[in-house]
């Protein structure tokens, strides 16, 4: 076996308390680890393609995290989970071809577009949320059915594919909203869903990225943040009922706002 390289890892410890910065505002903001991970590979000095790719390697280990929990409490529905993995797996080469073809500078510049976005993805997730609770109040308790709508749900798969390979997110950006609208799936249910479908998209499209160009992912980098990110993560949880909805919702669109100016800043540097 080969001998484990400590100047490697020494290297990029700095990554590690990124990611349990990371693995907080995620926790804190709901938001999926690739819109974080990212700017912090770019600002690091990793390239714009290293730093969608090694994202995805980050997000891996959340998404794993997730699913196990998911998996031991029974709430992880494997008919809607490989409905959506399957569809995403072939639109991941699509992504993934798009990014390496795009110039750094619009690679960027549309990962900035997709910060932004996802204020109105998030925040309408969040409405969402509300009008679930608000109708489980006025409603009697249904029991969910037992079929799930395919053709719609291999649809959302195929959107989650192509930015899981494109932009280094896992895609549940996408997969909760739309399985909410088009699937009428409860929220927690769409998350715990999103997760176990994320584990497999990301580890797909890391490979995806590998056989392209095995330079393209940066493994241990990967490897720090997401270890970093657990750590974070549960902290995260922790303290997000001592904060208020309205400063959350506030960090949130901030911090995304800031970041989209600064990815679009050094897009334009380039």
């Amino acid at each position: 076996m080969a001998p484990v390289n400590v100047s490697s890892i020494l290297s990029v410890l700095h990554l590690f308390p990124i990611g349990i910065v990371v693995g907080i505002i995620s926790a804190l903001l709901g938001i999926g680890g690739g819109l974080l991970y990212v700017p912090a590979l770019a600002a690091v000095g990793a390239s714009p393609i290293q730093s969608l790719a090694t994202s995805l390697v980050a997000i891996t280990f959340g998404a794993i995290s997730g699913t196990i929990q998911n998996w031991q409490m029974k709430s992880f529905k494997l008919e809607t989970v490989s409905l959506l993995t399957f569809p995403a797996m072939l639109t991941t080469e699509i992504g993934v071809n798009i990014a390496r073809a795009l110039p750094s500078k619009w690679l960027l510049l549309s990962f900035s577009a997709l910060q932004i976005t996802a204020i109105w993805l998030i925040n309408l997730k969040n409405k969402l949320q509300k009008d679930e609770k608000q109708a489980a109040k006025i409603e009697s308790p249904q029991s969910p059915g037992d079929s799930t709508p395919i053709l719609k749900t291999q649809g959302i798969g195929l959107i989650a594919g192509i930015l899981s390979g494109l932009f280094g997110v896992g895609g549940g950006i996408v997969m909760v909203p739309l399985q909410v609208l088009l699937l009428k799936m409860p929220i927690k249910q769409s998350v715990q869903t999103s997760y176990g479908a994320i584990v497999l998209i990301s580890l797909w499209a890391v490979s995806r990225y590998v056989i392209a160009d095995s330079t393209n992912v940066l493994i241990l980098p990967g490897l720090m943040l997401g270890v970093g990110s657990l750590l974070g993560a549960n902290y995260g949880a922790r303290l997000l009922p001592k904060l208020s909805d309205n400063l959350v919702r506030f960090l949130f669109t901030f911090l995304l706002i800031i970041l989209a100016v600064y990815m679009s800043f050094k897009a334009l540097a380039l």
